[in-house]
């Protein structure tokens, strides 16, 4: 921070002395117009600099990145002109990462080239950028530095030096293969380092050897190190066991695991799970110490491997959820790895293999268990079988609500065009069912804007007067309905719910069924009819239907019924009535969708019919 604070203070200090310099000797008093602000004096360009630094030795080693003191850094930079500002600077860079103050001299680096762009393609500028974002922790943006290329960087493919931070990026950003083929060319510039700064680069050599299946040379890489370094000796491990020495392994990570810092602990810990449960099953205190550690430790590829351990012990012991749980988890963060695609067909198998009528997942446990991984459901056909299915028996145990909401993920995020035609029916009828008319409506409307086929479209709209119904919004729901076949049918069962007697008999008068043989929804109609007629007093027109119909009731187990309530009224006592009542068939006009409308009515109380005089 100290550092920081000298080098921008020290820019500050640059512009300052300029500025002064470039003001007369002696300035006569002049009258100060206080009602337009002073212009700044303009700032001197620095002289070009990247021709002078593009004919100097190149960087070649440790030995070039010069420190100095702070003081004289400072005194540099303020003393320095036009003329002499980018030099100046350049000093001070590489005092910054000769003293690993990679931050600082990236930040002096990074104004360099604002005011110099051309510096870009000098070698030995760009093997500064590198190693200042190297040291600063920033692997990817340092390789784009350090790289050759066509038109500039081409020197820095055979400079130790940039060799030797090409190998540490590499291995940080894992192409170890790439970084085991820096060494030859890196050998002189970590030779010429102390153990101390060759340290972050052994240890990325040691890393890439591990990572490219190498583990025989790590002894080698990391031999300069202290026995007691912890850092050291989780490589060491790692090499141990990839080498079949278990003890060994296991003796270095419960040393870097009492020694080393909290990354490295956790690291410890969990190489020692992974070498456990290589050859044996997670007992009950593995799974715990597993389950703390993904919650402790975030980030990295140390969680991915608390993950994997957790996903590998879930599928070996039949733990759906952890395994679930875990492999979603190393899915939604694997990115495009090599990993992905085997994993995701695993994680998608087991999702459908839990949801299967056969499972022994619990049905509300399993519809959990999609709606929380719905993302990684298989698309395509395989998706929506899937997705039916698991409704279908939600349905089937009453579940209406839970069926509604796993339907209607699949119709807004996963179904497109007229696909959205039958499936938005569905979800509609679902939600009516759980009592959610709203969002019934909701779907019908969310889906309007496709072109769908005239038998869909009615579909959809016999679903939606059910629902705006339900919201009394009557007038809607009976307009809607204008252009479906069966719109009087659906509009008489409208009728019948609001008990409007005269709409009813007006629509379903015309149209009453042949006095022939009756079917049970023909006599729902008829007996229905024969209620209105006698709300309203129609003697007449009563007597009429009994004469009509009297016969085609004959041997109907509605036939009592039928009796009863078209004969005179006089006859008739209440508990005869009541039964008449009961007996009415749950058959309605309204067909596919007349249990969408079955809500309780209480049998309405028959008027008094008017003698005849």
């Amino acid at each position: 921070m100290i550092g920081r604070t000298l080098a921008v203070a020290a820019l500050a200090l640059v512009g300052a002395t300029n500025a002064l310099a470039a003001l007369p000797a002696a300035t006569p008093p002049q009258t100060i117009n206080r009602s337009q602000p002073a212009a700044a004096p303009p700032r001197p360009r620095p002289a070009a600099f990247a021709a002078d630094l593009a004919g100097r030795k190149a960087i070649a080693g440790p030995g070039d990145w010069t420190p100095m003191a702070a003081d004289r850094a400072s005194r540099g930079l303020a003393n320095a002109g036009p003329d002499g500002r980018q030099a100046a600077r350049w000093a001070y860079a590489l005092s910054l990462i000769g003293r690993g103050r990679g931050q600082e001299a990236r930040a002096v680096l990074s104004v360099m080239q604002a005011d110099e762009p051309a510096l870009a393609v000098v070698d030995s500028f760009r093997l500064a950028l590198g190693a200042a974002d190297a040291q600063g922790g920033n692997a990817r943006r340092a390789l784009a530095s350090l790289q050759p290329g066509a038109t500039a960087g081409a020197g820095l493919a055979i400079n130790p030096e940039a060799c030797a931070w090409r190998l540490w990026a590499l291995a940080k950003t894992g192409e170890a293969a790439a970084a085991l083929a820096e060494v030859p060319c890196a050998r002189p510039a970590l030779a010429a380092r102390t153990v101390a700064a060759r340290r972050p680069f052994l240890m990325a050599g040691a890393a890439a050897a591990l990572a490219a299946g190498r583990p025989a040379p790590v002894k080698a890489w990391l031999a300069a190190l202290p026995d007691a370094d912890p850092g050291a000796n989780l490589m060491r491990g790692k090499a141990a066991l990839a080498l079949g020495d278990a003890a060994t392994a296991r003796l270095r990570f419960a040393r870097a695991a009492r020694e080393g810092l909290p990354q490295q602990r956790i690291d410890a810990e969990i190489s020692t799970l992974e070498m456990t449960l290589a050859h044996a099953r997670a007992t009950p205190a593995m799974l715990a110490r597993i389950d703390n550690l993904s919650f402790v430790w975030r980030g990295d590829e140390r969680e991915r491997r608390v993950l994997r351990l957790s996903y590998r012990s879930g599928r070996e012991q039949g733990d759906v959820v952890r395994a679930l749980r875990s492999g979603a988890a190393l899915v939604r963060h694997a990115g495009l790895s090599a990993e992905l695609p085997p994993l995701l067909v695993d994680v998608q198998a087991m999702l459908a293999a839990s949801l299967a009528p056969t499972s022994r997942v619990p049905l509300a446990a399993a519809a959990g268990l999609y709606w929380e991984y719905r993302d990684l459901a298989p698309v395509g056909a395989a998706g929506d079988y899937l997705a039916s299915t698991l409704a279908d028996r939600l349905e089937a145990r009453g579940l209406y609500g839970r069926a509604a909401e796993l339907l209607r993920h699949q119709l807004l995020q996963r179904t497109t065009d007229i696909a959205q035609g039958p499936l938005s029916a569905r979800v509609a009828r679902l939600f009516i069912l759980a009592g959610n008319p709203e969002a019934a409506l909701a779907a019908i409307r969310a889906t309007d804007t496709n072109d769908y086929p005239a038998e869909m479209r009615w579909d959809r709209h016999r679903v939606e007067a059910v629902a705006l119904y339900k919201l009394g919004r009557r007038a809607e729901a009976l307009a809607v309905v204008q252009d479906v076949p069966e719109a009087t049918a659906i509009r008489s069962e409208i009728h019948w719910q609001d008990r409007a007697w005269q709409a009813l008999v007006a629509e379903a008068g015309p149209r009453l069924p042949a006095p022939t043989r009756l079917t049970s929804g023909g006599e729902a109609i008829v007996l229905r009819q024969a209620i209105a007629l006698a709300m309203l007093g129609e003697e007449a027109k009563l007597a009429t239907m009994r004469a009509r119909y009297l016969t085609a009731f004959a041997g109907s187990p509605r036939q009592v019924t039928f009796d009863i309530l078209t004969r005179d009224i006089a006859s008739v006592d209440a508990e005869a009535l009541q039964a008449a009542m009961l007996a009415i068939p749950d058959a309605s006009p309204a067909g596919d969708i007349a249990n969408l409308f079955a809500v309780p009515i209480a049998a309405p109380k028959l008027a008094a019919r008017p003698r005849a005089a």
